[in-house]
């Protein structure tokens, strides 16, 4: 039965069976050492003169051969042990190998960090550049963090509950991703940009409180800290203030920077709190970075961003000469209560604040959430606002109004970055570093060579043609 590399101190004198793969082989004649690895570590193994047909297969395999070899658990002498280390007090003593793949010589080194390779290269041969030591521990610590929220939300008797992929486009401030239909040729499902609509669905169905790492999709020019496709930790509340959903979630991000983190010190606690006219009077920004010293790697600043503008001026004019509104987050935000009457009335459009609530951590924005319009007429007059006649807003939103007039409870919620926050955690420049399967900063994937081109076939069975 295979034994974990991490487990085998616990086998001194005992054999066992190790899996995986050759990490260094050094060859020194009459016997040969190996540093073998698997997904949870490494250790040292050497075989002897003594067991030939071992030591003719240790002498052919090379780094990244896959291997099963079966070994005696020896105590290391006092001299050599390495202290600090895992398994440095033992190593194997190879009595058989037995080679389970072999290997082409790896188009990188994978034993360094792998910053000075071609990202281009890393991105093609991802496979490769999975099995270095730092994406390793990433994309494990990623899980780890992903583990603990699941299980620290379940306590908060959250339902974590899946959401569609094929959507119709809602008005999220960044271009959709469309999927032409087959059965229904000329009509396009969209992906989501977020769950946005369907959690607030989810409040209507009484479920109360719901959270999912969601996969969100979006359009848009990438950067470090964005992709086509990203993850965010999306949650919804029923019955909640602002203040409920602000303190759960930091309560949340302490106990996981503390638990999973402790190497990192949080600057601040509670969290401070701005208001977004404070931030931008103060700091020229609404993701300030309050760190008191930006040098210190370990060092959190966490801090909420309050009271936003509902709405903003878009720059156009409406045909009878009147300024044209968006909203400057969500439009499905509430508006603070001493300003419902001027949304209601739709007057004094530009001074409407909203119950929108951001927090930002070393200078980015890593989630954002809002208490939300519960009822139909509010929700119709911001839409009214923005300027969407009666038609648009029944063909786009109907069934949020229909829904909102069934009984809808107050909700709010919000949404992190996941990728983002796993960015700064672990100290790394982007977030394509966090990810297993990353897209290029253009929005490719190298690996599988997307976007590509669609058969003749398949473009005339969807009704597609291009003009040239």
């Amino acid at each position: 039965m295979r034994t974990y590399i991490k487990d085998i101190s616990g086998f001194v004198g005992k054999e066992v069976e190790v899996s995986g793969w050759i990490d260094v082989r050094r060859d020194q004649g009459k016997m040969v050492f190996l540093d073998l690895r698997d997904v949870t570590g490494k250790v040292q193994a050497v075989v002897l003169p003594n067991h030939e047909e071992a030591l003719l297969v240790a002498q052919k395999v090379r780094s990244e051969w896959v291997v099963k070899v079966s070994a005696q658990v020896n105590k290391r002498p006092e001299k050599n042990i390495k202290a600090g280390v895992v398994n440095g007090d033992v190593e194997l003593e190879v009595l058989a190998i037995e080679v389970l793949n072999e290997a082409e010589t790896p188009a990188f080194d994978i034993s360094t960090d792998g910053y000075e390779v071609n990202e281009e290269v890393r991105l093609e041969k991802k496979y490769l550049d999975q099995r270095r030591a730092r994406i390793q521990r990433n994309v494990q610590l990623r899980h780890k963090v992903a583990k603990f929220i699941r299980d620290e939300l379940d306590k908060q008797h959250f339902f974590e509950i899946e959401t569609p992929l094929l959507t119709n486009p809602t008005p999220e401030g960044s271009r959709s991703y469309l999927v032409p239909s087959r059965l229904w040729n000329g009509n396009f499902y969209a992906l989501p940009q977020s769950p946005q609509q369907y959690k607030q669905l989810l409040m209507a169905g009484g479920f109360e409180r719901y959270f999912q790492f969601a996969k969100c999709m979006r359009d848009e020019d990438t950067r470090g800290d964005r992709q086509p496709e990203f993850t965010q930790l999306d949650m919804e509340m029923s019955f909640v203030s602002q203040g409920d959903v602000m303190k759960l979630n930091e309560e949340l991000l302490i106990k996981l920077v503390t638990q999973l983190f402790p190497e990192k010190r949080i600057q601040q606690v509670p969290f401070p709190v701005l208001t977004y006219k404070e931030a931008m009077e103060k700091y020229g920004s609404d993701k300030p970075d309050l760190r008191e010293n930006k040098n210190d790697p370990n060092l959190l600043a966490f801090c909420w961003v309050a009271d936003f503008p509902f709405f903003e001026k878009t720059g156009e004019d409406n045909v009878d000469g009147t300024g044209e509104w968006t909203f400057t987050h969500n439009p499905f935000s509430r508006p603070k209560e001493e300003y419902m009457q001027d949304l209601m009335e739709k007057k004094n459009i530009g001074d409407i604040l909203t119950t929108q609530y951001d927090f930002a951590l070393n200078g980015y924005e890593v989630g954002g959430g809002s208490i939300r319009n519960h009822t139909p007429e509010a929700l119709r007059k911001v839409f009214e606002i923005m300027g969407y006649d009666a038609e648009r807003i029944e063909k786009n939103f109907g069934h949020m109004l229909r829904a909102l007039a069934s009984g809808t409870p107050p909700h709010g919620g919000i949404a992190w970055g996941f990728d983002r926050l796993m960015m700064i955690l672990l100290n790394e420049p982007n977030i394509r570093e966090t990810m297993a399967f990353p897209k290029t900063g253009e929005g490719k994937d190298l690996l599988m060579q997307a976007p590509s081109p669609a058969p003749d076939k398949t473009l005339r069975e969807l009704g597609i043609t291009f003009k040239k």
